[in-house]
C-alpha cells in the first residue's frame, strides 16, 4: 500500500464516524463518545490531522459531540484579544478560538 492513500483510508474511517457519532448524539450520547475516540486513534495510528470542523465539534477531555444549548455554552470575550470560548458542560473543559489572525 502507498503512504498516501493509507491516510485517505484512516480519513474515510474518520469521517464515517463522525457521521454515525453526530447521528447516534441525542439518542447515546456515551457511544457517540465512544466513536469520536476510535475515531481520533484511527488519525492518530494513521498520523493524519482532523479536520478542523471535526475539531471544533468534540470536546478534546471527555469526547462529547457538541450539541449547542444542549450540552456545551459558547461565549464570546474581549478581554485580551478576541475569541469565542466553548465550555463543555459534561466535563467542564473550555476551548479557546482565536477570532483575530495574529500578523
Amino acid at each position: 500500500m502507498e503512504y498516501n492513500s493509507v491516510k485517505k483510508i484512516a480519513l474515510q474511517r474518520v469521517e464515517v464516524l463522525f457521521e454515525q457519532a453526530t447521528n447516534l448524539a441525542k439518542l447515546n450520547p456515551t457511544l457517540a463518545a465512544k466513536y469520536i475516540c476510535v475515531a481520533r486513534r484511527i488519525a492518530m495510528a494513521a498520523k493524519v490531522r482532523l479536520p478542523l470542523y471535526f475539531r471544533r465539534q468534540t470536546c478534546k477531555k471527555c469526547n462529547t459531540l457538541f450539541l449547542y444549548a444542549s450540552n456545551c455554552r459558547v461565549r464570546v470575550r474581549q478581554k485580551r484579544e478576541p475569541h469565542v470560548v466553548i465550555t463543555c458542560l459534561n466535563c467542564g473543559n473550555q476551548t479557546r478560538i482565536m477570532l483575530k489572525i495574529k500578523v
